[in-house]
């Protein structure tokens, strides 16, 4: 049952009498991946400073590299959607897959505890945090996008944000502007993480343009 509810969104939810959708699940989930990514980090890495254990958190604990997570587990055909956000792709959402996988994160903790949730998430992002731990400025695309967009002389980048959604489940929508030119958008449930998504897509869109990675991690 908790597997079930960890993959109901609350427009499926809505079309059956309002059955309990994933959004409790999710809200425990995303505590227990922060503290098991802050833990790991703290315990493993005792000679990185507290500003990089940041950076390494932010760069693993976001809405696209959950996304990715979701991708790897097959979660995306197994959502449990109501017709409208099936209709408008809601299974290959970042912001929905996301917020799944933060749930079955949640499920795991309460069906297994603490340990097997860990499992579970180190299994998921241990790479990614050992890769975040030799260059934290990887994942930072809104530098890697201004240093990019500055060395081919087009200025820094703009970014335009808004809210949505209720205050408990409250969402923001970036969009960034390169030269006057709308390059991508992202969604996040903090403002930062909205920008570092529109920051991402923004790279990808140059890296197809150009035929290469889009934006380099230039030399310190």
């Amino acid at each position: 049952m908790l597997l079930v509810e960890a993959l109901s969104h609350r427009s499926w939810c809505a079309e059956r009498g309002g059955r309990p959708s994933n959004e409790r699940l999710e809200f425990l989930g995303d505590a227990v991946l922060g503290l098991v990514v802050a833990d790991h980090a703290f315990g493993s890495y005792p000679e990185v400073p507290e500003g990089v254990l940041a950076k390494l958190r932010a760069a693993v604990v976001n809405a696209v590299v959950l996304a990715e997570v979701a991708a790897d587990l097959g979660i995306g055909p197994t959502l449990l959607l109501g017709k409208g956000e099936e209709g408008s792709g809601g299974r290959e959402k970042p912001s929905i897959l996301a917020d799944a996988t933060e749930a079955v994160i949640g499920a795991v903790y309460l069906d297994g505890g603490f340990e097997r949730a860990r499992r579970v998430v180190l299994d998921e992002l241990g790479e990614r945090i050992a890769a975040a731990v030799d260059d934290p400025g990887e994942s930072d695309y809104k530098s890697r996008l201004q240093e990019t967009s500055v060395h081919l002389g087009r200025g820094v980048p703009h970014y335009e944000v808004e809210g949505f959604g209720p205050d408990h489940a409250r969402r923001y929508l970036a969009t960034v502007y390169v030269a006057e030119r709308r390059l991508g958008q992202g969604e996040g449930r903090s403002k930062k993480d909205a920008e570092q998504a529109a920051a991402r897509a923004a790279c990808d869109v140059l890296g197809d343009e150009r035929g290469d990675q889009g934006c380099p991690s230039f030399p310190k």
